[in-house]
């Protein structure tokens, strides 16, 4: 239900015209060499049309400017838990973006000068599941003359669950929106009385329209009954509510109800959209991706399939109704969340262009949908799933599988396939796998403990997708790490958490109240490194016309283990996305090493690479402004608290000389 986990972690314009016939005001701000939204386009499709910098001349890129905002230096508790993983946008020539804590920060885009920056003030004393912001969205009032205040509105929402609309061009709050420019997004959610504190929005908001469409962030395995993940559409003048959709049907009349054995979705939290929403303007639809309902490990409290959480939802724009739903996962035990922002693209079938959307997942499934009606564009097909041994749980006996593409990162792990970098840590992996539960991709969790692999912190994550729409190729970054699940009996959970506290056992603990069971989840790590094989992150490009994949290389690489030689071909767990452009380049972080690299898009050759300040946990952006028509590549590194990885505050800018 989340997108962090708590885990060790050691570790130009003819482009855009071959899609055909685009609004005239796209065309416009892409000839700018704008970047206006969190995935460039509504539809997240990451991929920019400018060439300035292509393969030829990537290497002599470098530093342009380096902006720092400040929060290096926040000493506050929930400092510990923050992650800089905002992608800026560039509208209006300014550069806009937020950090971990909700400062909106606007920038000369050539310069890196400061123009403003806005704080919410949110109380760095407070607990926050999560520290993050991946940035603001936009809006323009067409009804408002140039020059009038808040005619261009930068939205952002908050870790404390505000939704906030400020001038672009004062980064003062629009007095007319909400109360004063605020709405405050708890009013008409009930609070999970165990842990109010975890009702947040950590992504931005969609915006089609004149509307500002906002999903939300909930803390995972407390209880059954934690805050549910109401979907809302706000009035982007106003901040009136226009409609709210739950992803737990709360409607007898709903067929969905009746995957919610005995009304359990009366009963039932969670189910929320914590990644980006995508909109399609011209269809008038908005694509909501759904996570697990609460709790994460047993669900003997909500037992069927649960429609419609862990889904891609089509819903009416104008009205919040469901259009069509496709569900990843059936009744889920794994955490497996759809973790990324759909994203829109055409699909080339017999000479003729299919509207489309893909699905990214934890399981390293990629789903090919018909964004007109969610019937899958590449096949997919049900298999049967290993039973459970849990008493009072029933798994779903068969789980949707994508024939093609292939899953994009291994779907088993057996003691033989046991990894160390000495003999002992290979003999410590393969005794602990041998000791759990591992049948396959979809093993439940159990009493013994479960090897859940793809873990639930991806296959893909929030990095989402990058599609080079010129080339039919769609870009995907994995993290590929084993996990073990445990249920512990509630009457042991208690002395089960304080012998893992007094042997400094590094998981995570759930107490899932509601349920007969707690759980207990971590990383299967040995002292060198992970237990199963590596490379531990890769990326990869999908043919999107074969469903197969064109190239895959590894991805970063594990600073603690660069002593090792050989190490420089595991690749490293990575957190952000891939940014893919007319000159032929893919541009991408993310890993635990704190470096930018650029890959061949054609042959996934690395080209150049630079280092950051601190992590790049973050998808990059790219833009091309000013009388010098110079384009740039900007990324914000500040590292991830959680992941380890070097932290930081800076936003760098590379450009060529």
């Amino acid at each position: 239900m989340s997108p962090h986990l708590t885990v060790r972690a050691a570790l130009g314009l003819l482009a855009l015209l071959v899609l055909g016939c685009l609004p005239a005001i796209q065309r416009e701000r892409e000839a700018r060499g704008d970047w206006p939204a969190y995935g460039n386009d509504a539809g997240g499709g990451r991929y920019s049309p400018l060439a300035q910098i292509d393969r030829g001349n990537v290497g002599r890129l470098g530093v342009a400017w380096t902006y720092r905002t400040g929060e290096a230096d926040d000493a506050s508790p929930a400092r510990r838990r923050a992650a800089f993983e905002a992608t800026p946008i560039v509208v209006d020539g300014t550069l806009f973006l937020s950090t971990p804590f909700n400062r909106v920060i606007a920038l000369d885009p050539e310069t890196g000068k400061e123009r403003w920056v806005y704080d919410p003030r949110v109380d760095r004393s407070r607990f926050y599941a999560l520290v993050t912001s991946r940035g603001v969205s936009t809006w323009l009032d067409p009804s408002r003359p140039a020059g009038q205040v808040c005619r261009r509105r930068i939205f952002v929402a908050t870790i404390d669950a505000r939704l906030i609309a400020l001038d672009a061009g004062l980064g003062s709050p629009c007095a007319d929106f909400g109360r004063e420019g605020t709405v405050e997004l708890k009013e008409g959610i009930a609070p999970d009385p165990y842990l109010p504190c975890c009702y947040q929005v950590t992504s931005p908001p969609a915006v089609i329209g004149s509307l500002i469409v906002v999903g939300s962030t909930i803390g995972d395995n407390i209880s059954t009954g934690i805050s549910r993940g109401i979907v809302r559409a706000y009035d982007a003048r106003t901040g009136a509510l226009r409609w709210s959709w739950d992803p737990i049907p709360d409607d007898p009349a709903d067929p969905a109800t009746a995957t919610w054995r005995d009304e359990s979705w009366r009963r039932t939290g969670a189910a929320n959209a914590w990644a980006p929403i995508a909109a399609d303007p011209e269809r008038g639809l908005v694509f909501v991706p759904t996570s697990s309902p609460s709790p994460d490990h047993y669900s003997g409290e909500r037992l069927g399939a649960n429609l419609y959480a862990n889904s891609v939802v089509a819903l009416r724009a104008e009205t919040g109704k469901v259009v069509w739903h496709f569900q990843v996962v059936h009744h889920d035990l794994w955490d497996y969340d759809v973790p990324a922002q759909p994203t829109l693209l055409t699909f080339t079938r017999n000479g003729t262009g299919i509207p489309a959307v893909a699905v990214a997942t934890k399981m390293g499934h990629l789903f090919v949908l018909d964004r007109r009606t969610g019937a899958p564009l590449l096949p997919v097909e049900e298999r049967a799933v290993p039973s459970s041994t849990v008493p009072g749980e029933e798994v779903s006996p068969t789980q949707p599988f994508p024939v093609r593409p292939a899953p994009l990162m291994p779907q088993r792990l057996t003691p033989d396939d046991a990894w160390g970098a000495t003999a002992a840590d290979r003999a410590f992996c393969r005794d602990r796998i041998a000791k759990l539960r591992s049948d396959g991709i979809f093993t439940p969790p159990s009493l013994e403990g479960s090897v859940v692999f793809p873990g639930l912190g991806g296959g893909m994550h929030w990095g989402g997708l990058s599609h080079d729409p010129i080339r039919g190729l769609v870009i995907v970054n994995t993290t590929r790490l084993a996990f073990m699940v445990q249920l512990i009996p509630r009457a042991e959970y208690a002395r089960t958490q304080d012998a893992a506290r007094s042997a400094r056992r590094g998981g995570e603990f759930g107490p899932q109240r509601g349920t007969p069971y707690g759980m207990y989840r971590e990383v299967l790590l040995s002292p060198s490194g992970p237990c199963n094989p590596p490379p531990w992150g890769v990326l990869a490009a999908v043919d999107l016309a074969s469903g197969g994949v064109r190239w895959e290389v590894p991805l970063g690489a594990v600073p603690q283990l660069a002593a090792i030689p050989e190490s420089g071909s595991w690749g490293a767990p990575n957190y952000g996305g891939a940014v893919t452009t007319a000159g032929g380049l893919v541009f991408i972080a993310a890993a635990l090493d704190p470096r930018i690299r650029a890959f061949d898009v054609e042959t996934g050759k690395e080209l150049w690479s630079a280092v950051l300040p601190a992590g790049g946990q973050a998808t990059p952006m790219t833009f091309q402004l000013g009388p010098q028509r110079k384009q740039f590549v900007v990324i914000a590194a500040g590292g991830h608290a959680i992941m380890r990885t070097l932290m930081g505050d800076s936003v760098v800018a590379f450009s060529l000389p």
